[in-house]
């Protein structure tokens, strides 16, 4: 980083950008296998929250691969660095006093560790979307377990590059039990006593 940059005071801060939207930011970062549901419930909770006059933004893997981090691949230390810029952004999104939900594979602890760092501890909720790599298979909404299975992908998550489950989410919503609605009521329980107001 250059030593030149400092920076810029603004006149509206964070904490007004939240009073003029009634509600407290914060980051609902949903974490899972590909294929666990975590788009599903992402965008069935922003519309759950959108319709009782919340202000939420939704940061999705495969939007964010197609535009800010198109320039990265799927190594190791490309994921990293797609978590690093997500992080930030939702940084960003916090400070304009949103409500942002994020759908991410995320698959290692350290990088989840930074961005809740990076947002802030108390802007922060995990949330586990606890699939079994079975079941994620089985449903397969996209045909990539196909293609890895057939050798046409390399580094998937869950088959040839790991994934590290949240050891303490503040919530696990496992599919094999819960249903949309019940996931996305889970969640929302759960802010009430947040609170985001």
């Amino acid at each position: 980083m250059s030593e030149n940059l400092v920076a810029h005071l603004q006149s509206v801060d964070a904490e007004y950008r939240s009073t003029l939207k009634n509600q407290r930011p914060v980051v609902i970062w949903l974490t899972g296998l590909s294929g666990a549901g975590k788009s599903s419930i992402a965008n069935a909770l922003e519309l759950a929250l959108c319709n009782v006059g919340r202000h939420t933004y939704l940061l999705d893997g495969d939007n964010i691969r197609l535009g800010l981090c198109q320039d990265l691949g799927f190594s190791d230390i490309d994921r990293v660095e797609n978590i690093r810029r997500i992080s930030e952004v939702s940084k960003l999104f916090i400070d304009a006093g949103l409500i942002v939900i994020t759908a991410f594979i995320s698959p290692f602890m350290r990088d989840r560790a930074l961005a809740r760092d990076v947002i802030g501890e108390s802007a922060f909720i995990e949330v586990f979307v606890d699939t079994p790599l079975d079941e994620c298979e089985r449903r397969d909404p996209k045909g990539l377990y196909k293609k890895v299975r057939n050798g046409l992908i390399k580094n998937f998550t869950g088959i040839d590059s790991a994934y590290e489950p949240p050891v303490s989410p503040q919530i696990r919503i496992n599919t094999l039990e819960d249903d949309l609605e019940t996931a996305v009521k889970r969640i929302l329980d759960f802010l009430r006593e947040w609170p985001i107001t």
